[in-house]
């Protein structure tokens, strides 16, 4: 072990692992959540507080620094230890909370959501850090069920439960809700967290590093938020926010390459596995959130479909991702070469995603349901696979790095998959159709099906093409064998 670093190890039980999995399950769970249940409140929110036309800035605004500080976290988590960088986070998030329920305005809202970003951004990618830290390499895969299993979860209760609570209740109900989970997650994570093993090394943060990768994400997450929706994506407003986007990221760049310590060890990305497995799961996830989002709206728009009906109908989608992540990571405790499973699941998605894509218009409502499900299921054969590999690929001590690296492009290829099916609905619907992408942006769906449906097929396709680029990084990442029969191992009581 390298001189300076500070592991403190005992064994860890099956019990004692369980306990530890199940406090970052409902850490995670609290960000996951959130995601989900402010949605159908929004319509209520924007009824009250007034400005409604700063409604989608409720989920942007989150999304923004949650996205930005997700690799920070990583490495926080690397200098300063898993617990204390999940207190942390899950503190600024219940303040965020706290914050939101009080909201007297839109701006208010808006502002406390981004501080519930700054701890919400650090749920996910710590929680995948933390069972890198118990649970060996080759039998980790089968712990991502439980991962899946909260996303799935909280994607199905998450709109009913706010949609109940803006009713019947008052929608600052939405946020409180977090106070009592939130502190059940600060006492489970105090407490079992404290068997953790001590990986983390003196290291130092880049904070300049830090301060330039937050502003060239947030520039650019704002031109993807605004173009085509506030402003034309050729507008000088959305063009200007990229070129600024583009002069952070150049100094960001040259930042790693100077800094002592960066903030992004530059060896992380020279690793061909890391650097491969990274923008598979980015192609990967970015097609499941891009689907999610406007899946109801296809939905709503060629079959007519009601809101309450189109959150019914992305069952299919969020049992497929489960139901495909949960096998493929069972597997690769099993299978030698674990690639081959999401190998065949994302070229059975490509097919059902071309199929979907060709026949659009023609295609029974049963079987669109089922061609979704297929898709979701093969593209949740490559979450868990890659997740395992990257952190197979690395240093112990540099897991919570490369699991928040990992985290933050995926919620970037999120975004930009998002912001690309966004141009495509509304500029192949604005070119057949001017009057119909007009009623999309302002909400009415009740244009003609028939040039919905259109617009799709392109989307559908473009989705196709995502996946294959999800696929071709898959098959070129290296597959190294996975680390077995390492005894887990948990920390002493640690004094903070």
């Amino acid at each position: 072990m390298d001189q300076g670093a500070r592991t403190r190890e005992y064994n860890l039980n099956e019990r004692e692992i369980r306990a530890i999995i199940g406090g970052i399950v409902l850490a995670m769970f609290l960000g996951a959540l959130d995601q989900t249940i402010v949605a159908t409140a929004l319509p209520t929110i924007g009824r009250e507080l007034g400005n409604a036309e700063l409604i989608p800035w409720v989920i942007t605004g989150y999304l923004i620094s949650a996205t930005a500080v997700t690799p920070l976290y990583g490495k926080f988590s690397d200098i300063h230890g898993r617990r204390f960088a999940l207190l942390t986070a899950v503190s600024v998030f219940v303040i965020g909370s706290i914050a939101c329920a009080f909201a007297p305005n839109m701006i208010w809202l808006i502002v406390a959501r981004a501080i519930q970003g700054l701890g919400g951004g650090g749920l996910i990618s710590l929680a995948q850090t933390i069972v890198a830290d118990v649970v060996s390499p080759r039998e980790r895969g089968k712990y991502q069920a439980y991962i899946a299993g909260v996303f799935l979860t909280a994607s199905v209760a998450g709109p009913t439960i706010g949609g109940v609570i803006a009713q019947y209740l008052h929608w600052s109900v939405i946020f409180w809700v977090n106070l009592p989970l939130g502190g059940l997650a600060l006492w489970m994570s105090y407490t079992t967290l404290a068997r953790l093993p001590r990986h983390e090394r003196p290291h130092r943060l880049d904070i300049p590093g830090a301060v330039l990768m937050v502003c060239a994400t947030v520039a650019l997450l704002l031109a993807l938020s605004q173009g085509g929706n506030l402003h034309p994506w050729l507008s000088p407003q959305v063009i200007g926010l990229i070129g600024l986007s583009l002069v952070f990221w150049i100094a960001f760049a040259l930042r790693l390459m100077r800094a002592r310590e960066p903030l992004i060890p530059l060896p992380l990305f020279a690793n061909q596995v890391v650097r491969t497995g990274v923008l598979a799961a980015a192609f990967g996830m970015g097609t499941f959130i891009g689907l999610t989002i406007y899946m109801p709206v296809y939905y709503e728009t060629v079959w007519g479909l009601n809101a309450a009906q189109s959150g019914f109908a992305l069952l299919p989608l969020m049992l497929g991702t489960v139901i495909g992540a949960t096998t493929a990571g069972r597997l690769m405790s099993r299978l030698d070469h674990y690639k081959r499973v999401p190998i065949i699941g994302l070229s059975v998605a490509i097919t059902a995603m071309l199929v979907l894509a060709f026949f659009v218009t023609t295609l029974p409502f049963w079987l669109v349901a089922t061609l979704i499900a297929v898709i979701s299921a093969g593209n949740g054969t490559l979450l868990p696979v890659c997740t395992v590999a990257i952190q197979n690929a690395v240093a112990v001590h540099q897991v919570g790095t490369v699991t928040g690296a990992m985290g933050f492009f995926r919620q970037l290829g999120g975004a930009l998959m998002v912001a690309a099916l966004g141009a495509i609905v509304l500029g192949g619907l604005g070119a057949a159709d001017p009057d119909a992408a007009r009623a999309l942006r302002s909400g009415a769906l009740s244009a003609d099906p028939e040039r919905f449906a259109g617009a799709f097929a392109w989307a559908f396709g473009f989705a196709a093409l995502i996946l294959a680029g999800a696929l071709g990084f898959l098959l070129r990442m290296r597959e190294l064998p996975l680390r077995s029969g390492e005894v887990p191992s948990r920390a002493a009581p640690d004094p903070a």
